[in-house]
């Protein structure tokens, strides 16, 4: 998993994790608004790297070793730990394995585990499967639908056209059926400040995901996000999502206060 950092002189961390079809460069209208201010850690998550060939391998895995970098390079004190969609599956992993020492936290529209039956959360990996692979043979388009995104320019279009040729069949089955299904320990965070963001056009969608987040976080605050699709802030919106950003910070410093 390669990591890049920015803003390395600062101290307050900010972990920030993309979403499935993109790439890490997810980030780069906001990284130039939050590096003057914040040590950015921005991993590419296996199977969307650019720079090393690679599948997908699990939400535990991923959480696992972003966890034992941040411990190994002195970055266990995480002032913001945000994560979108596939992302977010990781922060609500990470929140729960309590390893890191999270003081604020966004779930971006995360993906958190099916409370179904096994045969039915497989079908639904293989429903989500062949949307995607279908997209990855030339109908992009289709993403908006498969995502709830806001609508996609020639140009995003283009983009997710690149990610979709990069990424394996692997990858796109392992993506699916891991953020559905990816187990959870014994839930314990000492996380004082959880936000759960939700974006206007996804709030169907993210139903049974919000109601989960309630059951194992129960203190998180929920926001919906007017005038946006699953996704759209940080690429679409960056000087709103770098005001969220910010406003979960200092919310989470006044709540480690009382």
């Amino acid at each position: 998993m390669t990591i890049h950092e920015f803003g390395k002189d600062n101290d307050k961390v900010i972990v920030l994790l993309h979403p499935s079809v993109v790439m890490w460069d997810y980030f780069e209208y906001v990284i130039p608004l939050l590096e003057k201010k914040y040590h950015l850690i921005i991993p590419a998550l296996p199977g969307y790297d650019p720079d090393s060939k690679s599948d997908f391998t699990s939400v535990e895995e991923i959480s696992a070793e972003l966890e034992e970098w941040l411990n190994l390079n002195g970055l266990s004190n995480v002032t913001c730990l945000y994560g979108c969609s596939m992302g977010g599956s990781i922060v609500v992993r990470m929140l729960a394995n309590n390893k890191v020492n999270v003081q604020s936290a966004v779930i971006d529209g995360g993906i958190t585990p099916y409370q179904l039956p096994w045969i039915v959360t497989r079908l639904i990996a293989i429903k989500d499967f062949l949307l995607i692979y279908t997209g990855k043979l030339g109908g992009t388009k289709l993403l908006e639908k498969a995502f709830s995104t806001d609508e996609l320019s020639e140009e995003d279009a283009q983009y997710a056209a690149k990610v979709l040729k990069m990424i394996s069949a692997r990858t796109i089955w392992r993506t699916f059926e891991s953020c559905n299904n990816y187990s959870m320990p014994n839930i314990h965070t000492d996380c004082k400040y959880i936000e759960y963001w939700v974006a206007e056009k996804e709030v169907k969608d993210r139903k049974w995901d919000v109601e989960y987040i309630k059951k194992i976080f129960p203190h998180t605050v929920f926001r919906k996000i007017k005038d946006s699709g699953h996704g759209g802030l940080a690429p679409f919106r960056p000087e709103k999502f770098v005001r969220g950003i910010n406003s979960v910070i200092w919310k989470s410093t006044i709540s480690q206060d009382r």
